[in-house]
């Protein structure tokens, strides 16, 4: 299963999607260490990282742990694109991705994101700009087109790949899908028949079967997984094992789910801060404790604690209970 993306050979292309307020570096490590091939930073708007603001420069942080790591970027100048990718890259980006996908209209109104399968010169200067101010690997993850009149991914794709991007992502549906529907991988065989370079294929991907069929109708030599690892961050690893057609041992019982849940609750404390860190948490615990009995009940009393030590203490009765009933069958 092993592809090569520049100079870096990724043994296992299973990806974390970039996502916003999700892909953070505590999240990313946890992803990394259940065995993602590759993880990518939250989207960091180009100008932002620019302006040095703090925000921008935490959503590029990474460690060894993640390494490779790559890092992606969105905007629509050139210039800025090609300096914020330099700075990335200081920073011990491995990879520099370029967002042609989102499709938020806070994004598409800038003319970024996928605002930009509308303009393919723009796109392929933003392209060529970034290549030549790195010595990474830059890789490209757009959408299907604009929308089922514009399928214009193929053409787009190709025009990165001749400028030099050495990876190129699809998620299979238009922007003006959003995320309604379900992903056309089909579709996205048009753009492996004119490339050279690895195809990671995206979207309605959460189970080994889906990384399958996802594979052999798009021709992709990889898969991408985003909202389908929302409190599962072992999937991708998961994905990677069942592929291979071995078993996954680090799939966690309900007492290893616990401890793994407090570990991700104390990183999100270290690295944002008990205030923020406390917020930002609250996602994450629903999403975990989601198949659990009870979990609606939890997640409205969850989002309403502002206390780090009282969210520790009602997360371990939670567990706790569940525990003892399991015990008890």
């Amino acid at each position: 299963m092993t592809i090569q993306v520049g100079d870096i050979a990724i043994e296992d292309p299973v990806f974390l999607a970039p996502m916003s307020g999700v892909s953070d570096k505590p999240f990313r490590r946890l992803v990394k260490r259940f065995g993602a091939g590759l993880v990518f930073s939250e989207m960091i708007a180009s100008r932002a990282m620019l302006q040095e603001t703090r925000e921008s420069l935490k959503m590029s942080s990474n460690c060894g742990e993640e390494f490779p790591m790559a890092v992606q970027l969105a905007g629509c100048d050139p210039e800025i694109m090609a300096e914020a990718a330099r700075m990335n890259v200081d920073r011990g980006a491995a990879i520099i991705d370029i967002n042609f996908g989102c499709p938020v209209k806070k994004i598409v109104n800038k003319l970024a994101g996928s605002a930009l399968m509308k303009d393919e010169d723009l796109a392929a200067r933003i392209v060529e700009k970034t290549v030549q101010a790195v010595s990474v690997p830059v890789t490209v993850k757009m959408r299907l087109g604009w929308d089922e009149h514009s399928l214009n991914a193929p053409s787009i794709a190709r025009r990165a790949q001749d400028l030099g991007a050495r990876m190129i992502t699809v998620h299979g549906r238009t922007r003006n899908q959003m995320y309604k529907g379900t992903a056309n991988w089909d579709a996205v065989a048009a753009v492996r028949d004119v490339l050279d370079v690895p195809l990671i294929v995206n979207g309605d991907i959460g189970s080994a079967e889906d990384a399958r069929k996802a594979m052999e109708a798009s021709g992709a030599d990889g898969v991408m997984v985003g909202r389908a690892c929302y409190g599962k961050p072992w999937l991708p690893g998961q994905i990677i094992a069942e592929l291979k057609g071995e078993s996954f041992d680090a799939l966690p019982d309900l007492a290893a789910l616990k401890d793994l849940i407090l570990e991700h609750y104390e990183s999100l404390l270290d690295y944002y801060g008990e205030r923020q860190g406390t917020v930002i948490a609250r996602k994450h615990l629903s999403w975990y404790c989601a198949s659990l009995p009870g979990a609606a009940d939890f997640r409205r009393e969850i989002n309403t604690i502002r206390d780090c030590n009282e969210v520790r203490a009602r997360l371990g009765e939670f567990f706790d209970h569940h525990l003892s009933l399991a015990d008890a069958a």
